[in-house]
């Protein structure tokens, strides 16, 4: 590895301080590259200094309603990802405000100081789809391409690791409710992707090893339903509760109530998304661009989530094998 040659290179990352952009912070800083954070609040972004040596990683001011805030945030880089995302729709933050014009704006940024583009996006965008989340970005992927034709996407299906927001969600609510939901009878399917995985996949993107112009779909190699992964949860945190099948209508109802919470466990967008298996199509996996296209092995989800979710066991006791 030569860090001396990427330590020329500078990365701006848009997003660097969420739970996906942290891990992108740490890979990119063991390659050696100099990162550039761009987040709404540099102020908040203190924990990523540690990621790396002095000097070589620095936060600054973006807002993606602000495109003259993303000119000055991608000045002089190289590389430009985008990791922008948001899960429900909140004041300001609309699906097509952060996911759509937002992705734009950071493209065209990038664009106009020659730099590469990585995009992650998501496995289920699709213009035609009935949820405004998956709409918002496949209109954002489209959007990207036409400003840099050589984008790279990422797509990831849900993504696992300490923080995440999947398995530490429900195995929460399975401390207090007597029961976990089943849209649609958890039929749904996922192929679940370790963040360090996605992060390792974007960082090969950096290095020159994906291909551009080209959409990559990031799973797991477990793919298991809604149904399996609740009872995954529940054995693992080694508690018992009730499988509760819900139809989409009645769940869509429920949501229409539950989304005004300040964090809401349920959307009727995320009921919609619930309507589509969340996994790697068969052509990505015939033509490659996936994980181990990559050259990367998935991680599974035993290898990982038992060594986060054991807080949630009524011992407290457990000490997971996982490494």
């Amino acid at each position: 590895m030569n860090t001396r040659s990427n330590f020329d290179t500078l990365v701006t990352v848009f997003g660097g301080s969420g739970f996906l952009g942290r891990h992108v912070v740490r890979a990119l800083a063991k390659r050696g590259y100099r990162i550039r954070v761009a987040v709404r609040r540099p102020d908040l972004a203190g924990h990523l200094q540690p990621l790396g040596h002095v000097g070589q990683i620095h936060a600054v001011q973006a807002n993606l309603r602000f495109p003259r805030s993303l000119e000055t945030a991608a000045r002089d880089s190289q590389i430009v990802i985008n990791l922008v995302g948001i899960l429900f729709e909140r004041g300001r933050q609309r699906f097509d405000t952060v996911q759509t014009f937002g992705a734009e704006q950071v493209a065209l940024a990038a664009a106009a100081h020659g730099a590469r583009v990585i995009h992650v996006s998501a496995i289920g965008a699709d213009e035609n789809s009935t949820a405004l989340y998956a709409r918002s970005k496949a209109a954002g992927e489209k959007l990207v391409r036409a400003a840099q034709p050589a984008t790279i996407i990422m797509r990831p299906s849900i993504v696992f690791g300490p923080e995440d927001d999947f398995f530490n969600r429900f195995a929460s609510l399975a401390r207090f409710a007597p029961a976990l939901p089943l849209i649609g009878g958890g039929e749904t399917r996922f192929q679940p992707v370790f963040v360090g995985d996605v992060a390792a996949a974007i960082t090969a993107a950096v290095d020159g090893t994906a291909q551009a112009s080209t959409v990559y779909e990031l799973g797991g190699p477990d793919v298991r339903s809604f149904r399996q992964l609740m009872e995954y949860v529940l054995a693992t945190i080694e508690r018992r509760r009730l499988l509760l099948p819900l139809p989409f209508p009645i769940a869509k109802l429920m949501a229409t109530f539950l989304q005004f919470l300040p964090k809401p466990p349920l959307t009727p967008d995320q009921v919609d998304l619930l309507r589509t298996d969340n996994v790697v199509t068969d052509a990505a996996n015939r033509e490659g661009r996936t994980l181990a296209g990559l050259g990367i092995a998935p991680t599974t989800i035993a290898a990982i989530v038992p060594s986060y979710l054991w807080r949630f066991r009524k011992t407290g006791q457990f000490r997971s094998r996982a490494t």
